[in-house]
């Protein structure tokens, strides 16, 4: 199935009672990555406070969160149920958190950490990754026009050319169309296209 994460880290900051709260996100594929990633920002911050923190893992549904010596259930959980409400997956949240030396008590606290992780997922480059296969086309010159035209309606996206003695193209198929491109290239190529499936992955169609 189709899921949503983001392309790249982005972050966001807000200031509630002199406190700053600055909220960082970033993709992420495996539990090792997020924590680098959590480590990252506790030393790009050393001295804050606070450094609290979600992540969703597509792999294994895993789901990780931390207040951080906040109050319990401040933090940690307002950040995932924000990440999880936006349909995101293969992605962390981390919120620092300095200390402006008002108590915002558990209601401001909350509203302050799940505030700043959305500033975080709107600012971020969504992408929706789709199953995919990449299609290796092998054929003879006077067929790449026609094989160009052919793309669009596929919504195939080239990755890489070679012109050599034949025009070899690696395209970005979308895996539950793959076998039907497939057969529509030998159709307008009248068989004389060469092509080989790869094995299923997640991609960016985008």
């Amino acid at each position: 199935m189709p899921y949503k994460t983001v392309l790249e880290p982005a972050s966001d900051s807000l200031v509630i009672e002199k406190s700053e709260f600055i909220a960082k996100i970033s993709p992420v594929k495996t539990s090792e990555e997020a924590a680098a990633f959590i480590d990252s920002v506790r030393s790009e911050h050393r001295r804050a406070r606070h450094n609290c923190y979600a992540y969703t893992l597509r792999e294994g549904f895993e789901t990780r969160f931390s207040d951080d010596g906040e109050p319990q259930g401040t933090a940690g959980q307002p950040i995932l149920e924000v990440i999880q409400k936006s349909g995101l997956s293969d992605v962390c949240v981390v919120v620092t958190r300095y200390f402006g030396g008002i108590l915002l008590g558990k209601g401001g606290l909350t509203r302050a950490y799940s505030s700043s992780a959305a500033k975080a997922v709107a600012a971020a480059k969504i992408r929706l990754m789709n199953e995919a296969k990449n299609v290796t086309a092998v054929f003879d010159y006077s067929l790449y026009e026609r094989i160009l035209r052919l793309l669009p309606e596929f919504e195939v996206k080239t990755v890489g050319q070679d012109f050599s003695d034949s025009v070899t193209l690696s395209l970005l198929v979308k895996e539950d169309i793959a076998e039907s491109f497939c057969l529509k290239l030998k159709d307008v190529s009248n068989g004389k296209i060469k092509t080989e499936l790869s094995e299923t992955f997640f991609a960016d169609f985008a």
